[in-house]
Formats: C-alpha cells, structure tokens, sequence
C-alpha cells in the first residue's frame, strides 16, 4: 500500500508540473501570437502604401509628371520599388514567425488537453496519503511521500531541461550557418567595394546575403524555441537580439549600385556578424547555465534515493 501511493505520488507530482509549466508557456505562446499578428498587420499595410507609391509613378499621375519634370523618374521609381520589394520581404519573414509560433501554441496546446486531469489527480493522490498517513503508525511514511513528491516534480524538470538542451544546440548550430554565410557574403563584398568587383562578384555577393538572410531568419526561429523552452526551467533565461539581414539592404545594392551603398552593405554586413557573435555567446552561456542545472538536479534525486533507502532499511 505505502509503496503504492509513493509511486502515485510520484507520477502525479510530474504531471502536475508539467500541467503548470504547460499552461503558462502556452499563454506566453498566444500573447506573442496576438502580438506577432499585429506587428504582421502593420507590415502589410506598409507593404500595401509602398506598392501604391510604385504604380503611382508607372501609371499616369500628377506624381509621375512631376517628377519626370524634374528629370528623376528613373531614380524615384527605382527607389520606391526597392522599398516596396523590401516591405514585402519583412511580411514574407513575419508570416514566417507567425506560422512557427501558431505551431508551437497548437502544441502545447495539444499537450495541455493530454495533461486536462492532472490537477484532479494530484489533489485525489494528496487525498489518499492523509488518509494513509492517518491511519498509519510508522514515523517513515511521511518523509517517505515528501521524498515521492520531490522526485516526481525534479523529473518533470529533468525532462524540460533536456527539451531546453536540445533546442540550444539546434539554435547553435543554426547561428553556426548565418556565421558562416555572412563570412562568404563579406569576402564577396569586399572585393566588390575595393577591388573593383563587377557584375559577377556583385551578383555572387547578392546570392551569399541571399542565403544569410533566410539562414538569419531560420536562426531566429530557433531563438524563439528556445527562449520558449527555457520558460519551463528555473533560473535561466535567454535575452538575444533578433537576427536579421537587412533585406533593403539588397534591393538597395541593386538598383544603386556603386561605392556609397557598397561601403553600406559592407557595413550591414559587418554589423550582422557582431550581431552573430553575441548570440553565439548567449547561447554558450545558457548552454553552461542548462548544464549545471542539469547536474543540481542529478544530484538531489541521487541524494533523494539514498535518503529513500536509508529510510527503508531502518529497522
């Protein structure tokens, strides 16, 4: 019977943290949802005023005759359309976001329903062990039970702090890939800004910053993840810039092509790789915090055992 409820006690404990940290990670998950949207909404609409500025200067307008009065339609239209492509970039990566949050919100949301009776359980177990308690004599049970209780809460942690491990060495990887994107993408750029470059070396360093801003874009939904997981872990926290790769940057390259906004990109690109580093640097720190965590908790459910079979060998 004591071994019995030790063992419900146990269970239940785990299930009931993992109902609570579900729970708040899950309302975490629908406030960035309502606030990811909004941000998605401003997007588009500024995405939908710079498209108007293009077609007013392609079509037939009072803006188009006035500026080619001045002799800068070429240039003016140019520009709007780098700027119209670029707010269009910025709502292709915050539907991006978006989606991953929604996926990560149906999840635990999924999970939460699994999880739906915990909280009855747990009061039913705590039910069972003051009648249990009442009625028996042996001073052991009741530290016996608490020692259930703390073993079934310190594995419900163990099993967040492996899930918090795992997206850390995925986020690490994944700012492993932007590092090494954007070094091709600033070879590329500097010998497009001093050594002359051309339309070849220009459109390779295009490709490379390409592919450092959607590797920068996966990057950050990797941050994401993580910062989620580490709101189910006691004491450790992750406060990392948000990754991007300036899409105007780009287009702004394209369509102005010389040694000012070379010099700019240069720049950009020089910024993101410092951006980079101290991401990395985050993530190596939360890596080691995850660690030691890991070994604290080892250790007491070691001691807990101990503690559990010295109180079972009393005589």
């Amino acid at each position: 019977m004591a071994d019995d409820i030790e063992q419900r006690l146990a269970s239940a404990a785990e299930a009931l943290r993992e109902y609570e940290m579900t729970t708040r990670r899950s309302a975490e998950l629908r406030r960035r949802t309502e606030e990811m949207t909004a941000q998605l909404a401003a997007l588009r609409a500024r995405h939908a005023r710079e498209r108007e500025d293009v077609e007013r200067l392609e079509g037939l307008s009072l803006t188009r005759v006035l500026v080619s009065l001045r002799g800068a339609r070429g240039d003016t239209l140019a520009r709007e359309r780098a700027e119209a492509e670029a707010a269009r970039y910025r709502v292709a990566e915050a539907e991006g976001r978006l989606e991953a949050i929604r996926r990560e919100h149906s999840a635990a949301e999924a999970r939460l329903r699994r999880l739906a009776g915990a909280p009855n359980t747990y009061a039913a177990v705590l039910d069972d062990k003051e009648r249990y308690l009442a009625d028996s004599g042996d001073p052991r049970r009741a530290p016996l039970l608490e020692l259930a209780a703390e073993r079934g809460r310190l594995t419900s942690e163990t099993h967040e702090v492996t899930e918090a491990m795992q997206a850390a060495h995925t986020a690490s990887r994944a700012l492993s890939q932007v590092r090494d994107k954007l070094g091709n993408a600033s070879g590329w750029s500097t010998y497009d800004t001093f050594l002359g470059g051309g339309a070849i070396s220009s459109a390779i360093k295009h490709s490379r910053l390409d592919e450092a801003a959607q590797a920068a874009a996966y990057a950050d939904r990797c941050l994401a993840v993580l910062r989620t997981e580490l709101a189910d872990v006691p004491g450790v926290t992750l406060t990392a810039p948000q990754l991007a790769v300036d899409g105007l940057t780009r287009f702004v390259d394209v369509w102005f092509d010389n040694i000012f906004t070379d010099l700019a990109v240069r720049d950009r690109i020089k910024q993101a790789e410092q951006n980079i580093a101290r991401s990395m640097h985050l993530v190596r720190d939360v890596q080691a915090r995850l660690e030691q965590r890991a070994a604290q908790v080892r250790a007491r459910l070691a001691t807990i055992d101990t503690e559990r079979r010295e109180l079972l060998t009393q005589q």
